[in-house]
């Protein structure tokens, strides 16, 4: 070894030592023009499609030294707020819609009317409900373990709150999603729950000789107070739900929360930059190969009990989006059945009957 590099070793030994190992300079003009258009975006698990979306986020948006979106796996939706509000570099972070009702109730957060607004509705997130073979219904899981992923996290929020609502009493379990989905394959658990867009790759492994399969969730009235009906297909998951077929589920709207910073904040600054960069840009969301939930999305959606971020409201006054009627088959009947179960009507029976009914009195009116 050179005498240099004993010299280097021992300098860098005794800057350890002393805790004062130089730092790059902060106060460069590339570090300013670099953390002048640097938003951070919390997103979800690995596996989840929170990351997806905010990856899709960062490939259209990045702008070099304009406007670079950094995007950083989070731990739940209640998490994904204590982030917004109090970690440094993190700008936005997406949520499940219920979040703010459920940490207001709890009392997790202060003041939360007033530290938190939204940007704008992305799109439904789906609740997925992965059995064994041997349990047939929801109400099979009764006094079964059934795992609602970590605590804090926005799936078990929700699993908590529907299966409470439903009056199905289990034991939850609090495993991260790719372990609860190796112990249902070996039978040491009944089922697992997941909120996420559909198709989530959390699936995309299973094989047919698991066993595995889908539980539908009926939309009962007590379930409509706060969430959608939806449905998973056999598009969607064609390993898992036979052709042609569907399983009823309901959704919960996945939103993009931000904590209300004030006008002339440097914060507040950056953020509206994004804003309009993110909406002047959407239609570019909509082709491949983003995410197929981008086509969900309507950015000027309202969401219930919650405030929107006043850039983001003053750019939608200033560019009016207009309301499309949805033309797709596909996409008529699920806002149909969405309209329908809200009228107190919920098996697929009924539903199917109203629609069919419903599509010949259309036509016949545009006679």
């Amino acid at each position: 070894m050179s005498l240099v590099r004993v010299c280097h070793l021992l300098i860098l030994g005794l800057w350890l030592a002393s805790g004062t190992v130089p730092e790059a300079r902060a106060d460069t003009p590339w570090s300013d023009r670099a953390n002048s258009g640097t938003v951070g975006i919390i997103s979800g698990g690995v596996e989840g499609t929170y990351v997806r979306i905010a990856s899709d986020l960062a490939a259209v948006l990045d702008d070099g030294d304009k406007l670079r979106v950094l995007t950083v796996l989070g731990k739940g939706s209640i998490q994904n707020i204590g982030d917004i509000l109090h970690l440094r570099g993190i700008d936005i972070g997406i949520v499940q819609s219920d979040v703010l009702a459920y940490a207001k109730r709890e009392r997790v957060y202060p003041n939360l009317d007033n530290r938190l607004r939204y940007i704008t509705k992305l799109y439904n997130e789906e609740l997925h409900v992965l059995a064994r073979p041997d349990i047939a219904r929801i109400e099979d899981l009764a006094g079964q373990k059934v795992n609602f992923d970590g605590q804090g996290s926005g799936t078990h929020m929700t699993a908590s709150l529907i299966f409470d609502r439903l009056g199905i009493t289990v034991e939850p379990t609090t495993d991260d999603q790719a372990l609860a989905l190796e112990k249902l394959r070996a039978g040491e658990i009944a089922a697992l729950v997941y909120v996420a867009g559909k198709p989530t790759r959390l699936f995309t492994d299973i094989k047919a000789a698991d066993g595995l399969h889908f539980l539908p969730v009926q939309p009962t009235p007590e379930l409509l107070e706060t969430y959608l009906p939806s449905r998973l297909s056999s598009t969607d998951y064609p390993i898992l739900i036979d052709p042609g077929q569907e399983v009823e589920t309901v959704a919960v709207g996945a939103v993009m929360a931000v904590y209300n910073w004030e006008r002339g904040h440097e914060r507040n600054r950056k953020v509206s930059q994004f804003i309009d960069t993110f909406f002047s840009r959407f239609g570019e969301f909509l082709k491949p190969p983003r995410h197929a939930k981008w086509k969900e999305v309507n950015l000027a959606a309202e969401v219930p009990g919650w405030t929107r971020f006043a850039p983001a409201e003053a750019w939608l006054r200033q560019n009016p989006i207009p309301q499309e009627e949805p033309t797709d088959a596909i996409a008529l009947r699920e806002s149909f059945r969405t309209f329908i179960a809200q009228q107190g009507v919920t098996t697929v029976e009924e539903t199917d009957a109203l629609f069919e009914e419903f599509l010949r009195w259309q036509a016949q009116a545009g006679q």
